[in-house]
């Protein structure tokens, strides 16, 4: 089985404006939660969310192009070219054409969409811009992240909600394991934060007016937030060959249908996809040290989590790390993969665990490690990134060490 490694990353998140400033935030606890300013919020029963402050596009950017993106297409881009650059890689003819770009979205381009209506129903327009279809279709970022960089292998997106990100990365893994592709610049972005976007969560009753308590007691649910992450994946010898820097092996890669409910998650659905991956990755759960939860602070999931962590991991699930990093960076909907899977491969290379902040006490049926407000050193064997999608959707990658 091919060796695949982490060799680039890159971020624009609620905590950040790149990977630096994003894990900083994230080792100190750091919250990127706080009151809406990208609009009105006088419609809005829920007034907080966790934005991204300070993107210029321009910076990174053709600004001719920019009108014809849509902003969560503006963060991949953006993401992946800090994901290049770390990566060292040289994109040369040979070498773009045997690097695929797969990353995944959960909506695409909403605030497109969201505009577009507004001048369609709202103001009475006649005529919308041509090239809205462009901007809103759930492919655009990976078709400009192949345009701006040169990337002319495979390109493509995967939706399917909150697993989006992870299930391309396990896709550009299956990829590069059967020797289709020798580099995979993968993960996932999301801009989500829109009136109508707003509106249809708030329906749901699962966003929280305060702020996000994962496992605790007091949790009231989830924040939505908007970001991106990308990883730079190539096969070992690929890697070595060209001297590059290794932070992780993607180890294993697991996925699984609930085939029950649309909104509410199977314990049993979701351990399914962490034992596929141990599974794939060839490992005993017992090497399990660090799980990054998709532990979204609701009524539903966090219980049901924890269930599935039990009976995935066993006994060692009570001697496992959990936390979850949407505490502090909201739930970035199909990005939530991708920024989660760059915290678990940081904390393997630093050895220190980014912990669940705003814990009060354990909710009922929470009995884990959530590894509660403060972050903690801990050498990682394994670590597992779960995400666990409507739908019944799950994902889980498997981290390794890069020995």
């Amino acid at each position: 089985m091919r060796s695949v490694v982490v060799t680039g990353l890159g971020a624009i998140s609620p905590l950040g404006l790149d990977v630096p400033q994003t894990w900083a935030a994230l080792r100190e606890g750091r919250s990127g939660i706080g009151p809406i300013t990208c609009m009105s919020t006088e419609r809005l029963q829920v007034k907080i969310a966790a934005e991204v402050h300070g993107f210029e596009p321009e910076r990174v950017l053709d600004p001719k192009q920019i009108p014809f993106m849509d902003r969560f297409t503006q963060l991949a881009v953006s993401a992946a070219g800090e994901a290049l650059l770390d990566s060292g890689l040289e994109l040369d003819r040979d070498v773009a054409a045997r690097t695929a770009t797969i990353l995944g979205t959960s909506i695409g381009g909403q605030l497109a969409q969201d505009e577009n209506y507004q001048r369609l129903y709202e103001q009475g327009a006649r005529r919308l811009h041509p090239f809205v279809v462009s901007r809103v279709m759930p492919s655009a970022s990976a078709s400009h992240v192949s345009i701006r960089y040169g990337i002319t292998g495979p390109s493509f997106c995967v939706t399917s909600a909150c697993a989006s990100a992870g299930h391309a990365i396990a896709q550009a893994l299956a990829m590069l394991r059967a020797g289709l592709i020798d580099v995979a610049v993968t993960g996932g972005s999301e801009a989500c934060l829109t009136l109508g976007g707003f509106k249809t969560w708030e329906a749901l009753r699962v966003l929280t007016a305060d702020t996000c308590r994962p496992f605790s007691r007091d949790r009231s649910g989830l924040v939505l937030g908007e970001g991106a992450a990308v990883l730079v994946l190539e096969g070992r010898d690929h890697a070595h060959a060209r001297g590059a820097k290794i932070y992780a092996e993607l180890l294993g890669a697991g996925a699984s249908a609930d085939a029950d409910r649309v909104i509410q998650s199977s314990a049993e659905g979701g351990a399914a996809a962490m034992r596929a991956a141990l599974a794939d990755a060839r490992v005993e759960s017992t090497r399990v040290d660090y799980v990054n939860a998709h532990g979204t602070g609701t009524a539903g999931n966090d219980p049901t989590e924890t269930e599935s962590i039990h009976q995935a991991l066993g006994p060692q699930a009570k001697r496992a790390c959990v936390s979850s990093t949407k505490s502090m960076h909201g739930h970035l909907l199909g990005a939530a993969g991708a920024i989660e899977a760059l915290a678990t491969v940081l904390a393997i290379r630093d050895s220190m665990i980014p912990p669940t902040i705003h814990f009060t006490e354990a909710g009922e049926g929470c009995d884990l490690d959530y590894v509660p407000n403060q972050a903690r050193a801990r050498e990682i064997d394994v670590a597992l990134s779960n995400s666990f999608a409507f739908g019944g959707l799950n994902s889980v990658l498997a981290f390794g060490r890069a020995d």
